[in-house]
């Protein structure tokens, strides 16, 4: 059915028109689906039955739309493979009437970008990226080259939308391009991995690169650089005409999703820069939300986030440069946003080195379901084309319908209408190159580029103009042309505009021209933002006066500004020591000042560390900065680090008590042998931390078998709670476990003792809960304790089910140990529960799919059975509950009530990337089930159920597997009535953003 030709404008509708025409939003489209910015209206351009599942959208210089269709992604239904289309408009009514096949074929399956250039598609699959030409004109491929080749890590369920992505051209004639974190690097098409300029590996193997990035190269892929890296699966980056780049980034269900100004070299934060942990790893100065948390934002080296969006799945970035849409939109992000059902803006305004940005609907439904949006691009008449992978289901996931629609967005009554540009003069390609449309300007830059002198003259009548943007990709072309470089920096440097005073530095960078001189004259400029590009622009720089030049910016850091102090600490790279030591002369006895603290906590010089001890020990520096300063820390190498903690620990000035124990943390074995005094020092501290995690880290960081008796005391004091399991964990590692069988006697430890026990999972441990269940002299309550904890390991999930089998345990315990295994990490326990428990009701069947949407639910009463299935163990909401699972607390935007319904009884039909399972079978026949959260080449970190984490060194692991199921326990309906199901689906639907 086509959607257009169905009126649903219903009275609550209204309401909701009228709320957004008081936030600046105008009224519904023609058929109340669609709510748009004042002064906009959307249209359809392709509906149903023109496409499918559109992944990507480009138009190019004649208004045609050209998508990339990821039919096959995790489906493989259409064995000639995915397909890029070409949808034309031939009648002038603004609908495509017209499509052609210009690609089709297996080896771009799950395809995930289309970028057209004149004759050529640039298409990015999730491992490649190929260059198809049309070489006689008639919109068929006929020639493939292979640019690009990842390697791409598989889920359970196949295919990884975190690969490589959409290729852009940019306004300094290069591609720019972007891959997620489940992508392991970069290769040639020959095999040979891909370097970039500074001969660095691109891979994520933390050399120093990591998880997802920003790539740059000229368009035959050569000269690699990888501009950005540590996100997570940063979908598409966009390039405005100064050449700033523009991304978003997506969260892993923590309602953190972010958009990025993408600081040349930077790293975004994603995983810890040292060890790849994840944000639920403790450290020190953690930050104070999750929001920040997920993204290391204390950290110093971590690019700030420009705007923190929330739940949500964003997909396709552009920056608007036309002038069609109102004056709101006009140089702004425009950003589809498919998890919330809406196009956004991002009015962006400096801040310092920095923007800030707030968020401002473009076009939103808040009816249909289907609306999908998951890429933008821009017509040549400035019209807004927007792509729908109209389903149910959040885009690249899971698909339940294989249609899709295009959308424009523009002005009420515009007609779609294409201008001819005449490309064969200079002022015909010069005006092509003031087009809102990329393909436009690409066309525009290559004629200009080939036309050398010829062009010159109309390039500089345009280098002129009021409009900043067209200023910019001027001097772009006019650096380009022979010995043009030089004239455009000039022009650049005196431009009253700071964007193009900025663009100076990028094009001397571009041309490989010499910087210093020019940085020279920008390092007072009265602009934040300029003297970020002069920092920036001294990256890896090793001359004398790049030095002189870092001090001098050095020098006008107020203290107050994030994204000026990484610009600096980029570009003190490559000569970090020199730095240091040029500002502290330079500085005198005045570095210990706010702004000079910024500067020492963020340098990466080994001089540094020293530094930072000597501000712990300053009494004058409040203690409120010691957390951030003793992180500081952790980024320098081991040796100037324990020298400034021995200097802290040692120091005549004796720190708070909270920063002498983070010290302490941070001291090695070897650092106490030498140095007796701080060991009795430190005796008094540690054993203040009694009862803390802290204390189980450091019992064991320094062998203290002897303080084992506190441990026991911790898993009493702390039953089924982090510290007491981790207590339980030492314990048995010390092989001290006789103090556990010594404390079970004592009937007032039992219970507490085996709550914890129940997530250690070793065979000791569950030999001692199964002598507990099956002990008939033990009160009832504990033996239910005991067979609740044995379900919480895969070793005594299965140890309980051969208790069942036969049947050593009374009747009236065999139920509570089913439903308890119903939550078993083992899939074969919890199949084996599930059909026993249908076997202890007959009749009582569960409802079909039909039935259940058909009830009416009491949301009311959802939350209480959420409690009831042990959803919160798991699962956070609103803040309350564990951070296991993904984050529900916005789930009623991702999926209906039919998606709810499968999820919650089918969980490993849909995954949510970055939850999938690891199994691992230790040596000592431990059996662990989890998420891996970090691992380097001694260790890996497990997450397990409970939101506990344990870390295996990997020279005891037996055998390691990935998980083809999901965590979540299957059937959890089994643990409620049909009718608690119901109403558990129908609250999970009223989570939203905002909502509480």
């Amino acid at each position: 059915m086509n959607f257009m030709k169905v009126n649903n404008f219903r009275p609550a509708l209204i309401c909701i028109v009228l709320a957004c025409a008081r936030a600046g939003l105008a009224g519904a489209s023609a058929d109340g689906r669609f709510i748009t910015a004042n002064g906009l209206a959307i249209k359809p351009f392709a509906t149903q039955g023109q496409l499918s599942n559109p992944a990507s959208i480009d138009v190019d210089d004649r208004g045609r739309v050209w998508v990339a269709e990821a039919l096959n992604y995790r489906k493989n239904v259409r064995a000639t493979g995915d397909r890029i289309l070409i949808l034309e408009d031939t009648n002038g009514d603004g609908r495509a009437d017209h499509s052609k096949v210009f690609y089709q074929h297996p080896d771009i399956n799950g395809v995930h970008g289309v970028c057209v250039l004149g004759n050529k598609a640039i298409v990015s699959a999730p491992d490649r990226i190929l260059i198809l030409t049309d070489t006689n004109g008639d919109d068929r491929a006929d020639k493939k080259q292979l640019l690009f080749k990842g390697k791409v890590m598989k889920g359970p369920l196949g295919q990884h939308d975190h690969a490589v992505h959409a290729v852009m051209f940019g306004p300094d004639g290069r591609l720019y391009f972007n891959f997620g974190n489940y992508n392991a690097g970069l290769w040639h098409a020959d095999g040979s991995p891909v370097k970039d300029v500074f001969g660095i590996p691109v891979d994520n193997r933390r050399r120093p690169y990591q998880e997802g990035m920003v790539i740059r190269c000229e368009l035959d892929g050569s000269r690699v650089e990888v501009l950005g890296h540590n996100f997570r699966n940063n979908w598409e980056v966009t390039v405005d005409s100064f050449g700033t780049m523009w991304q978003s980034d997506n969260d892993n269900g923590s309602s953190s999703c972010r958009v990025n100004f993408v600081m040349e070299y930077g790293n975004y934060g994603y995983r810890d820069e040292k060890t790849g942990a994840d944000y639920h790893t403790r450290r020190t100065n953690l930050e104070a939300t999750m929001q920040r948390r997920m993204w290391h934002q204390n950290d110093p080296g971590v690019v700030p986030d420009l705007l923190i969006t929330g739940a949500g799945a964003p997909t396709g970035i552009l920056v608007y440069e036309g002038t069609l849409l109102p004056k709101p939109f006009r140089g702004q992000l425009i950003h589809a946003e498919p998890g919330r059902n809406v196009v956004w803006a991002f009015p962006v305004q400096s801040s310092g080195a920095g923007y800030k940005a707030r968020i401002v609907d473009v076009a939103r439904s808040q009816v249909d379901r289907n609306y999908r949006p998951c890429d933008v691009s821009v017509a040549p008449d400035g019209s807004l084309i927007i792509a729908d992978w109209f389903d149910p289901v959040d885009c690249c996931h899971r698909t339940l319908n294989d249609a899709g629609r295009i959308f424009r967005v523009a002005p009420p009554n515009h007609s779609y209408t294409v201008r001819a540009y005449n490309y064969k003069t200079a002022e015909g390609a010069a005006a092509a190159l003031r087009s809102p449309n990329l393909s436009a300007r690409y066309r525009a830059w290559t004629t200009l580029l080939g036309m050398q002198d010829r062009a010159t003259a109309a390039l500089k009548a345009l280098a002129t103009h009021e409009n900043p943007r067209f200023r910019a990709r001027t001097l772009w072309a006019l650096a380009a042309q022979k010995n043009g470089a030089p004239g455009a920096i000039e022009q650049a440097m005196a431009d009253g505009s700071a964007d193009i005073r900025g663009l100076a530095l990028r094009l001397a960078r571009r041309h490989q021209l010499p910087v210093e001189p020019i940085a020279q004259k920008l390092a007072r400029d009265a602009s934040a933002s300029v003297r970020r590009e002069c920092a920036v622009s001294l990256h890896r720089l090793t001359s004398a006066e790049a030095v002189a030049i870092w001090v001098t910016l050095a020098e006008q850091h107020d203290g107050n500004d994030r994204w000026y102090l990484e610009a600096l600490g980029i570009g003190e790279r490559g000569k970090e020591s020199a730095c240091l030591a040029a500002w502290l002369k330079q500085t005198g006895a005045q570095w210990k000042t706010r702004a000079g603290r910024d500067i020492v906590w963020r340098s990466r010089a080994p001089e540094a560390a020293a530094l930072l001890a000597e501000l712990l020990l300053d009494p004058k520096v409040a203690g409120a900065e010691h957390p951030r300063l003793l992180r500081a820390l952790d980024f320098h190498p081991a040796k100037v680090r324990e020298a400034a903690v021995l200097a802290v620990l040692n120091g005549d000035a004796k720190p708070h008590p909270a920063t002498y124990l983070e010290a302490f943390r941070r001291a090695t074995p070897a650092m106490l042998k030498a140095h007796p005094a701080i060991q009795q020092q430190a005796e008094t501290v540690l054993l203040a931390s009694k009862g803390t995690v802290t204390f189980v880290d450091l019992v064991a960081r320094f062998n203290r078998r002897d303080l084992s008796s506190h441990l026991i005391e911790m898993a009493i004091a702390h039953p089924g709670q982090v510290p007491g399991i981790r207590a339980l964990h030492q314990i048995y590692a010390f092989k001290e476990s006789a103090r556990i069988v010594a404390a079970l006697k004592e009937p007032r430890n039992t219970l507490p003792l085996i709550k914890s026990l129940g997530s250690i999972g070793n065979p000791q441990s569950v030999a001692l809960l199964r002598t507990v269940a099956t002990d008939n002299a033990q009160p009832a309550p504990v033996r239910l304790q005991a067979i609740a904890s044995l379900s919480q390991s895969v070793v005594g999930a299965n140890t309980l089910v051969q208790l069942v089998q036969q049947k050593k345990m009374p009747n009236e315990f065999h139920e509570p140990a089913l439903r308890s295994l119903t939550l078993s990490p083992n899939p074969n326990t919890r199949m084996f529960a599930d059909e026993q428990l249908r076997l202890l009701a007959p009749g009582a069947k569960r409802w079909p799919l039909d039935k259940l949407l058909a009830a009416k639910p009491d949301a009311s009463r959802g939350k209480a059975a959420f409690q009831k299935a042990a959803c919160i163990t798991c699962h956070k909401v609103n803040g309350e509950g564990l951070d296991f699972g993904p984050d529900l607390s916005a789930i009623g935007t991702k999926l209906d009530a039919k998606q709810l319904f499968n999820a919650i009884q089918q969980p490993s039909q849909t995954i949510t990337l970055g939850y999938e399972g690891v199994s691992l079978k230790l040596k000592d026949d431990t059996e662990l089930v989890g998420f891996l959260a970090n691992q380097n080449q001694e260790s890996l970190t497990l997450r397990i159920p409970g939101n506990l984490r344990r870390v295996v060194p990997l020279a005891n692991i037996q055998t390691r597997r990935a998980l083809k199921f999901s965590l979540m326990p299957a059937g959890l309906d089994a643990a409620l009535t049909p009718r608690e199901l119901v109403d558990l689906v129908g609250w999970l639907q009223t989570l939203r953003p905002g909502k509480k």
